[in-house]
């Protein structure tokens, strides 16, 4: 809900995204490209080059006066730093978050309000959207935070859509999140539209808040993002829908998905690296477009690595479910599944079926989750070298796997789309209890953990 409503006062530049590029380049984690690059599939490619993991400030885009700012958030350890967090704190600040939300601040003016388009609004001349991929239908706006208010409580809740460029003011949109959905076609029934604003420019805190599953929690998502942040994240009014949006974003369009009205979108190369199908979408018309003198588009190279946000929540959930059931010491839910379909989990094995028991709570805990391991807290679930040993040397397949078919599962996995259904797989790579543990205990070297290699290589430190 609204708090209150500030008139001028103290700037909190802080928020949103200049400051955060400030903050990447200070820790030496800005890459600053001064050559000019086309965005279509010459931008795509720089990003993809570095593995979509190393912030990138392009300069000078082909055909357009505006910056664009890509592979911003695919790093876990630049996450971390950003929201003053670390590793081990990092479910725990999340929960805490969730659980405790703060009250956000209204206020009359913000600079995303500098400059105001409402005529002839002409995206693909305004913003250098890119086109990525080869087969892609279009332009796609890919790191857009779609805002909406609930019909019902007022809450504001957010979250990265993409967005195919129609034309002019027009873009396709893929709302797959189950409750915009149901909120969508109520109010089609109705012959209304549903009002969104898109969000370009933001923060860590704004991410990871717009990250937390609606229809699980229902918690407004700027409230959340105010807890994240330490302080009240700061709105403004938009100027053409009745809705709140962050006072100091780069660029804000403002529209509506009108009723009865479908267009084709897609393909469009996704997280696995796969094509997504076409399709008929629901269409968003732009009324109105705010962003702040000399703004920065925000972008991102669809692809595993820049869903690690999506990933860390995913974890929360993951550990709230293996909680229930066992002893958990950590969770990985990995890249390499697209921070969705694949897990690692560690836990303090206590009783023969602990493993299981973690298996069943883990495939339970997300309909996209395909496989899982679970081991001892011996082994490093970040390292996937020792995840392969530990599934070598303490599972055996007719014992301790446990296959679930055809289960609900993700259509952006493509072997899904076969059958429409998963199989899912889970193995228990622990350790057994009572004297057969001794058989598995790892060899070590008394010290390893405290030699100074320098004493023996100088030149190495």
């Amino acid at each position: 809900m609204e708090r209150s409503i500030r008139k001028g006062g103290d700037s909190l530049e802080r928020q949103m995204l200049r400051y955060t590029l400030d903050e990447m380049d200070r820790m030496g984690a800005l890459l600053k490209c001064d050559r000019e690059v086309d965005p279509e599939y010459e931008l795509g490619a720089v990003l993809k080059y570095f593995r979509n993991k190393t912030p990138i400030l392009f300069n000078r885009v082909k055909g357009s006066p505006v910056k664009v700012a890509g592979g911003l958030y695919g790093d876990r350890d630049i996450i971390y730093e950003l929201l003053h967090m670390n590793h081990e704190d990092r479910l725990f600040r999340f929960m805490d978050a969730i659980a405790n939300p703060q009250p956000y601040k209204v206020v009359d003016r913000g600079p995303v309000k500098e400059n105001i388009i409402r005529r002839n609004i002409d995206l693909p001349r305004i913003l250098p959207i890119p086109k990525f991929q080869g087969k892609d239908s279009s332009q796609f706006i890919t790191a857009g935070v779609m805002v909406v208010k609930d019909p019902e409580t007022g809450k504001y809740f957010t979250s990265i859509r993409r967005l195919q460029v129609n034309g002019r003011n027009e873009l396709s949109a893929l709302i797959a999140s189950p409750k915009l959905t149901n909120d969508f076609l109520e109010l089609e029934k109705q012959n209304k539209p549903l009002e969104v604003a898109i969000i370009l420019g933001y923060d860590a805190p704004f991410l990871m808040a717009s990250q937390v599953p609606s229809a699980t929690y229902g918690v407004d998502k700027y409230e959340i993002d105010s807890a994240l942040r330490g302080e009240p994240l700061e709105l403004v009014k938009c100027e053409s829908v009745d809705l709140l949006v962050p006072a100091y974003a780069e660029i804000v369009l403002e529209g509506r998905i009108v009723p009865g009205k479908r267009e084709l979108e897609g393909p469009f190369g996704e997280l696995m690296g796969y094509y997504g199908a076409q399709a008929p979408h629901p269409i968003i018309e732009i009324d109105t477009v705010m962003h702040r003198n000399d703004p920065i588009f925000q972008g991102a190279f669809p692809c595993r690595e820049e869903h690690v946000s999506n990933g860390l929540i995913r974890e929360v959930e993951l550990y709230n479910y293996l909680k229930n059931q066992v002893d958990v010491i950590d969770v990985n839910v990995t890249e390499g599944g697209g921070y969705r379909f694949n897990a690692f989990a560690s836990i303090n094995k206590q009783k023969e079926g602990d493993g299981k028991s973690a298996i069943i709570a883990a495939l339970g805990s997300n309909k996209d989750l395909k496989q899982v391991v679970i081991v001892d807290g011996d082994v490093d679930i970040f390292d996937v070298q020792d995840i392969e040993w530990a599934i070598t040397t303490r599972a055996q397949a007719s014992l301790d796997m446990v296959v679930i078919p055809g289960a609900l599962g993700s259509s952006l996995e493509p072997s899904h789309d076969l059958r429409g259904v998963t199989d899912k797989v889970g193995v228990d790579a622990t350790k057994p209890l009572g004297e057969k543990a001794v058989e598995f205990e790892r060899a070590e070297i008394p010290g390893y953990e405290n030699i100074d290699i320098g004493k023996y290589f100088p030149n190495i430190r």
